[in-house]
């Protein structure tokens, strides 16, 4: 086994809510909301630069909502995890659907250690989970094709997301699990640029995710004060 980014507690955390993924209105229901237009983001970006179906790896894929988007669409993906559950739970909701998706209970650093190579990777709502986000997307680096795209989503280390996104959806609206973030794993976006950049990647567009409480549903802004999404490209 190699070295791995994952950190234990974050893999129990999620797997124990794997029998409830897919309940929209159950403990993931954030992730639920935000799932279509972070997918929409990320295949209108992947159209720009393949004009056919590509082989997507989605890293952290807990039980598949982004992973079957992404295969809906016409892609061929694999989604990765490193929770027995969550994998089990996503190949027991996507059984019967006919979709071009395999799931793979493992990490990105096995996959690096085999010499796989991706045109696209996603990795949403990972990176605040690992242990070293340094080593996590020089990983993530390492499975990228030349030129090939990389997605990262996660949370901006500000005044705003310790008070929307730390104490008002896990301690005041319980939209989430308490103990779901740790504010201090937040990334900024110049932090997440420096990361890309050491990795050998560009940064090449970035956009917020935020949340529109009179449509009660979240859409794509400008402000990344507290949710964001970024796209990084191998040289």
């Amino acid at each position: 086994m190699q070295r791995s980014s994952v950190r234990p507690e974050e893999i129990a955390l999620f797997d124990d809510l794997a029998s409830r993924w897919w309940d929209a209105t159950g403990p993931m229901r954030p992730l639920h909301m935000m799932n279509p237009p972070r997918a929409d983001w990320v295949l209108e970006r992947v159209r720009r630069y393949f004009p056919g179906p590509v082989r997507i790896l989605d890293v952290g894929c807990g039980a598949g909502l982004l992973s079957e988007s992404l295969a809906e669409a016409g892609h061929e993906v694999l989604g990765l995890d490193a929770g027995a559950d969550v994998i089990a739970a996503a190949q027991a909701h996507a059984a019967g659907q006919g979709l071009n998706l395999t799931y793979r209970n493992d990490t990105a650093e096995n996959l690096v250690a085999e010499g796989q190579k991706f045109p696209v990777i996603t990795a949403l709502e990972v990176i605040e989970h690992v242990t070293d986000p340094a080593e996590f997307i020089a990983s993530l680096a390492s499975l990228l094709e030349p030129g090939g795209l990389l997605f990262l989503s996660t949370l901006n280390r500000s005044k705003r997301s310790f008070l929307v996104a730390k104490l008002g959806a896990e301690y005041l609206l319980r939209l989430l699990p308490v103990g779901t973030h740790n504010w201090n794993q937040f990334i900024t976006p110049v932090e997440l640029g420096n990361l890309c950049r050491g990795a050998g990647l560009r940064m090449s567009d970035t956009a917020g995710i935020s949340y529109a409480p009179m449509a009660v549903k979240f859409r794509i802004s400008r402000d990344t004060a507290i949710n964001y999404i970024a796209m990084a490209q191998a040289g």
